[in-house]
């Protein structure tokens, strides 16, 4: 544990040093600065008001566990401070991107490759963050409570505090962004004619906020519950395995295997990250291919150093080398589905190119074409999840998926750095369009933000990937938890099927909640965003300033209201469920959530992504360009996509985990429950 915490520790050190270099960098002029300022602001005060409200939740809750027999006032401890850690990590890592964006667009002032360091670099400050607190936390945890004898029931806790942050984080972000985001193509590109992020259009800063709030700091506390939920899964499912009588042995020979393993692995994966991140570099090329190769080539080598040391970490703990063989099932799994996303989301490729030729033909074929090409795209990532259920099951038996999960998460730093990176360049094209900066300029950070829009897209897949075998082994571990035998879930059962079928409405029903509610607030976005245009004489001219707080304030109040309702629904789904229906309708409702969740979420991330990029292709020239019927297609067909890629899907991630963590942590209720029916 204590190489768990020197490796922690360094990751935080690295993050610092990043943050430092990324803060040195010159702002640029003051108008730059005016800008960047504004941004930092509303993200700010969204957060502060957005963690208020989470403050009062967590108090109420962790008074429920405090007074709940066979929970009690530990795990009520545990859950306040995976809530911190989980708060934290999106915190930080919003600060330092928040402050990157305006550098960015400076840097890229002089080329490419320094326009990319810094973004990047400001990325990965959060990508270390999440990953350093993540397996400092729960180390802290283990010193803390690891003799308790009731330890497997505690550590659960933590992670239910960080799946609970990030569900309305992730939501609450979600809302935001995107809401600001439709609300200002809707009237500047499609009403008035006028080019993204032009500075006259009152929608923008709060799109550049809603970045921030929601693919960065969202991201992070969605990555965070992950990384740590796969960890507890699998020492829970290690400790099971080392008292079972159905288990091999051989494959976790004690409890110190059982509980350091997983660490060691997620402590293996921080250094692999931490020297991949220095080996992405870039030429002066404007092509999508050379800056996606950049990418590849540090999280191909984090991959490969993680496979490294994760062999290391079996032998000396004297382990099964069937155990090396699932983590390696993990992390090639966690590459492919990565690619496989690139595949259906960038305009590199046929998938997308044939969403911008439909667009030729209006928004209706744009929008049918998409749809059909995120369906299409969740084709590889189920085959090769389940390959990855077999097959690691078959090395290494249930505790083989939980350190297959393990596996594709250790690489966590630089993939969340990957996506990180993408708000900050997305947020530098736009200051260079609002400050008036040369066009060349504005070229390198438009190359900068395509390719952010197909990491923030591979990021997204690869995060449904981890949620589904992170949602897995929570559920293997809550089966063993509440003592059923496999045998015992059958589909003859009508408790099973009752439960399935619950599960499997929960996705859909919380889809449509996260999308009214990105709809309700785009509708005042829009109406306060035409008021502007039609109230402030010469704002169209260019001689007058819209109201941009109006819009941020718009966002901020309505977002964090919206926010709750799904949260509330998903925290209470599976306590409802597991006190009137049982274990094992728990059991069956956890399954019908996790594979819904799981094929929504890719078809949402994949279509969203595709539109975006079909219409980035199109603004490259193709079909006329910016300004042509089919850029006005495109542009439709990605204010459909928004909300699907940014809030409802990604925020599915986070609900089939934390349905399955709050599972784990009612298992000592419920293991002597039959229902109330």
């Amino acid at each position: 544990m204590l190489i768990a915490i020197i490796c922690g520790i360094l990751g935080l050190t690295v993050a610092s040093l990043l943050a430092y270099y990324v803060l040195k960098q010159p702002q640029g002029s003051e108008k730059v600065r005016q800008i960047s300022a504004a941004i930092m602001e509303g993200a700010l005060t969204f957060l502060g008001r957005e963690y208020r409200i989470l403050a009062v939740f967590v108090v109420i809750v962790t008074i429920i566990l405090g007074v709940v027999p066979d929970l009690g006032w530990l795990v009520s401890i545990a859950f306040v401070f995976g809530a911190t850690c989980s708060g934290l990590a999106g915190f930080v890592g919003m600060s330092i991107a928040i402050r990157s964006n305006s550098r960015t667009a400076t840097a890229a002032q002089h080329s490419l490759n320094q326009g990319l360091k810094v973004s990047f670099r400001g990325g990965a400050v959060m990508g270390l963050c999440v990953v350093s607190i993540g397996i400092i936390g729960l180390s802290i945890l283990y010193f803390a409570f690891g003799e308790n004898a009731n330890f497997l029931t505690i550590i659960p806790g933590f992670g239910f505090g960080a799946s609970s942050v990030a569900i309305f984080a992730r939501v609450g972000g979600g809302i935001y962004t995107k809401a600001a985001d439709t609300g200002a193509d809707i009237v500047g590109k499609v009403e008035k004619g006028i080019p993204e992020d032009d500075p006259r259009n009152a929608a923008v800063i709060a799109d550049f906020v809603g970045d921030n709030v929601g693919d960065v700091a969202g991201m992070g506390a969605d990555l965070f519950e992950s990384y740590v939920d796969s960890i507890i899964a699998t020492m829970t499912l290690g400790m099971i395995a080392v008292f079972s009588t159905t288990l091999d042995k051989a494959l976790v020979p004690d409890e110190t295997a059982a509980w350091f393993l997983p660490i060691l692995v997620a402590a293996g994966g921080i250094l692999a990250s931490i020297i991949g991140i220095f080996m992405v570099r870039v030429s002066e090329k404007l092509k999508m291919e050379a800056l996606l190769n950049a990418l590849r080539r540090g999280t191909f080598t984090a991959s490969i150093l993680t496979a490294g040391f994760s062999l290391l970490a079996v032998y000396f703990l004297d382990a099964s080398i069937n155990i090396f063989w699932a983590i390696l099932v993990g992390l090639v799994a966690g590459v492919l589905i990565g690619e496989s996303t690139n595949y259906f989301t960038s305009y590199s490729y046929k998938p997308t190119l044939r969403i911008s030729e439909a667009s030729q033909t209006g928004a209706g074929t744009n929008i049918v074409s998409g749809f059909a090409n995120g369906l299409m795209s969740t084709l590889p990532p189920v085959i090769l999840i389940a390959i990855a259920i077999v097959v690691a099951h078959r090395f290494a038996d249930v505790y083989g998926v939980a350190i297959a999960g393990v596996g594709m998460l250790a690489t966590l730093g630089i993939q969340d750095a990957t996506d990180a990176y993408g708000p900050v360049a997305d947020n530098a094209g736009g200051i260079v369009e609002m400050s008036g900066l040369p066009p060349e300029i504005r070229g390198r950070t438009d190359a900068l933000d395509s390719l952010g829009n197909t990491t923030a897209a591979t990021g997204k897949g690869f995060a449904i990937g981890a949620a589904g075998l992170t949602a897995l082994a929570l559920l293997l571990s809550y089966i063993n938890a509440v003592e059923i035998k496999m045998a015992d879930i059958s589909l003859l059962d009508p408790l099973v099927i009752a439960g399935l079928f619950l599960g499997a409405l929960l996705p859909a029903v919380f889809c449509a909640l996260t999308l009214n509610a990105v709809g309700k607030t785009s509708f005042s976005i829009v109406n306060e965003v035409r008021r502007q245009f039609r109230e402030i004489k010469g704002l169209m001219e260019g001689t007058a300033k819209p109201d941009y707080a109006r819009c941020v304030d718009i966002c901020t109040q309505n977002s964090i209201k919206q926010m709750l309702v799904p949260g509330i629904i998903t925290i209470a789904a599976p306590v409802l469920i597991g006190v009137l229906l049982g274990p094992l309708a728990l059991g069956g409702f956890l399954v019908g959530a996790i594979v819904t969740g799981f094929i929504l979420a890719i078809t949402f991330s994949n279509a969203g992504g595709s539109w975006d990029n079909a219409k980035k292709w199109i603004e490259t020239g193709a079909y006329g360009g910016k300004g042509s019927e089919a850029h006005k297609a495109a542009v439709v067909g990605d204010t459909v996509g928004d909300p699907m890629k940014d809030t409802s899907g990604p925020s599915l991630n986070i609900m089939i985990k934390l349905i399955s963590i709050i599972a784990l942590v009612i298992a000592p209720v419920l293991i002597d429950s039959s229902g109330l029916f």
